[in-house]
C-alpha cells in the first residue's frame, strides 16, 4: 500500500482543476481558440450569405433616391385616310414627346432613409450570425476542453487501479486479502474502460463540430495545450452592455426608425406627383410644331388608399415599439439570470478548488494511510478514490457551466443558455459518491443541436 500512497501526490499534482492549480489572475490568449474563431468567421457560408444580403441592400440605396424612368413617346398624325398629309396639311404631324415624372418634394428622400434603414437590419442580422458563430466555436472549444480534461481524469484513475488490482492480487495470493477487493479492483477497471470509450466518442463529436464551424474535415485534428481552468474568464458585462450588443434589439429599433419614415413616406403620398411633357411635332415642308405641359396626379382615392396607408404604418409602428420593448425585456432578463448563474457557479468553483477538492483529497489519503495499517476496508479506499475523482469531474463540469453563462452573456442570447458538457466520468460507484455534476451518464457536445449554424436568433 506505500506504492499507492506514493502515487497519491502525483495524481494530485498532474490533475487539471486540482487543489494545487489555481486560475491564472489574468487572462491570456489561447492561439489555438484565436485560430479557430479566424477560420470560422472568415469561412462560414452563413457569413458568406448575410455579408451578400447586406451589400445587396446597400445597392438599393442609390435606386431609391432616383427619378422615375421618364417616356418617350412617338407617333403620328394624319388627316384622312387616303393618303399620308404630313406636308400638306397642317393639323398632319410627326410627334416625338419626352415626359418626365417628378415625385412630390420630400419622396425621394424618405424612400432612400427607407433602404438606408433596410441596411440597418441586415447588418444586424449579419452581427447575429457572427456572434451565434463567435459563442458556438467558443462553446465547442470549451466542451473539447472538457472532455479531454475528464479523459485525463480516467488516466490518473486508471493508473492507481492497475496499482491496486496489483496489491490486492498480491494480499489475495499470500492469504492476506480476499476474493472481494480483486474483483472489485478488476471490476472498477472494467467500467473504467467503458467511461473511455464513451469519452473517446465526445471527443470526436466535439472535434467534427468545430471542423464543421471552421469548415473543414469533420475528423482532422484539432491539437490543443491548455486546460479548462487556464481559459480566461471574460470581463462581466452590465445589461446597458448587453443591450449595445444584441442584434436583435438593433434590428427592433431601426425597423421602428424604418416604419417612422415609412409613415412619412405614406402621409406625403396624399400630395400629388407631377410629370412634365417636351414634345416636337414636325410638320414635312410647313413649320414644325412644339408642345410643354405638366400633368398634376389626383388621389382622388385617397380615403380608400392613402389614408388606409397611413393606418397601415402607424399599426406597424406601435407593433414595432411593442417589440422593442418585448426584446429589451427578455434581454434583461436573461441578463440577470445569467449574471446570477455566474455568481453562484464563481462561488461553486472557489469552493471546489479551495475547499472541497482539498477535504476529497485528504479523505483518500486518510482512506489509503488506514489500509496501509491494517485498519480500513480496501473498497473504502477504492470508493474515496471515485469520490476524488468524482470532486474533480464536478469541479471541471463547473468550469465549463461557468465558460457557458459567460459566452451566453456575450453572445446577447435571447434563449436559454446553451450547456457546455462532458461524457460519462467513470463507473457507477463513482456517481454514488460525487456531486451531480460527475453524475452525468450521457453528454452532447454543444453545437450538435446547432447543425444548421447560426441563425439570427440563438435560443
Amino acid at each position: 500500500m506505500r506504492t499507492l500512497m506514493r502515487l497519491v501526490p502525483a495524481l494530485v499534482l498532474a490533475a487539471p482543476g486540482g487543489a494545487q492549480a489555481p486560475l491564472p489572475d489574468t487572462p491570456s490568449s489561447d492561439p489555438v481558440l484565436a485560430a479557430l474563431l479566424r477560420e470560422a468567421l472568415a469561412e462560414h457560408p452563413d457569413i458568406q450569405r448575410a455579408d451578400a444580403a447586406v451589400r445587396m441592400d446597400q445597392e438599393r440605396i442609390p435606386q431609391a433616391g432616383v427619378l422615375p424612368d421618364p417616356t418617350l413617346s412617338l407617333g403620328l398624325q394624319n388627316d384622312g385616310f387616303k393618303r399620308l398629309e404630313v406636308g400638306r396639311m397642317e393639323t398632319s404631324f410627326y410627334s416625338v414627346a419626352f415626359t418626365q415624372p417628378f415625385p412630390w418634394p420630400g419622396k425621394r428622400g424618405l424612400r432612400k432613409e427607407v433602404a438606408a434603414l433596410g441596411v440597418d437590419v441586415s447588418e444586424a442580422a449579419l452581427s447575429r450570425i457572427r456572434l451565434s458563430l463567435e459563442a458556438d466555436v467558443r462553446r465547442g472549444y470549451a466542451a473539447l476542453l472538457l472532455v479531454r480534461g475528464q479523459k485525463q481524469l480516467l488516466e490518473q484513475q486508471s493508473v492507481f487501479l492497475e496499482q491496486a488490482e496489483s496489491l490486492a492480487r498480491t494480499r489475495y495470493e499470500v492469504g492476506q486479502g480476499s476474493q472481494g477487493d480483486l474483483l472489485r479492483a478488476q471490476l472498477e477497471r472494467t467500467r473504467l474502460q467503458l467511461a473511455a470509450w464513451s469519452l473517446d466518442a465526445e471527443e470526436r463529436s466535439a472535434v467534427a463540430v468545430l471542423n464543421r464551424l471552421r469548415q473543414h474535415d469533420p475528423a482532422d485534428p484539432i491539437p490543443t495545450s491548455s486546460a479548462l481552468a487556464e481559459l480566461p474568464e471574460p470581463a462581466a458585462l452590465n445589461p446597458d452592455q448587453v443591450e449595445a450588443r444584441s442584434p436583435e434589439l438593433a434590428s427592433a429599433q431601426a425597423s421602428v426608425r424604418q416604419t417612422e419614415k415609412l409613415l412619412d413616406l405614406a402621409k406625403l403620398d396624399r400630395r400629388p406627383d407631377f410629370a412634365v411633357t417636351a414634345g416636337l411635332m414636325p410638320r414635312g415642308s410647313l413649320d414644325p410644331m412644339w408642345q410643354v405641359g405638366v400633368s398634376i396626379s389626383l388621389p382622388i382615392y385617397g380615403r380608400h388608399k392613402q389614408q388606409r396607408a397611413v393606418a397601415e404604418h402607424e399599426h406597424h409602428r406601435l407593433g414595432q415599439g411593442a417589440e422593442v420593448v418585448s426584446v429589451r425585456t427578455l434581454l434583461r432578463q436573461r441578463t440577470e439570470e445569467r449574471s446570477i448563474q455566474i455568481q453562484t457557479l464563481r462561488r461553486t468553483r472557489d469552493l471546489y478548488r479551495d475547499g472541497l477538492l482539498v477535504q476529497s483529497e485528504a479523505a483518500f489519503k486518510a482512506a489509503l494511510a488506514q489500509v496501509e495499517g491494517g485498519r480500513g476496508s480496501f473498497l473504502a479506499a477504492l470508493e474515496s478514490l471515485n469520490g476524488w475523482v468524482g470532486d474533480q469531474g464536478a469541479y471541471l463540469q463547473t468550469l465549463a457551466e461557468l465558460q457557458a453563462q459567460h459566452i451566453a452573456l456575450r453572445e446577447a442570447a435571447l434563449g436559454p443558455t446553451v450547456p457546455i458538457t462532458g461524457g460519462s466520468l467513470a463507473s457507477a460507484s463513482l456517481s454514488a459518491s460525487a456531486g451531480p455534476a460527475a453524475s452525468k451518464s450521457t453528454a452532447k457536445a454543444p453545437g450538435k443541436a446547432q447543425d444548421n449554424g447560426p441563425a439570427m436568433t440563438s435560443m
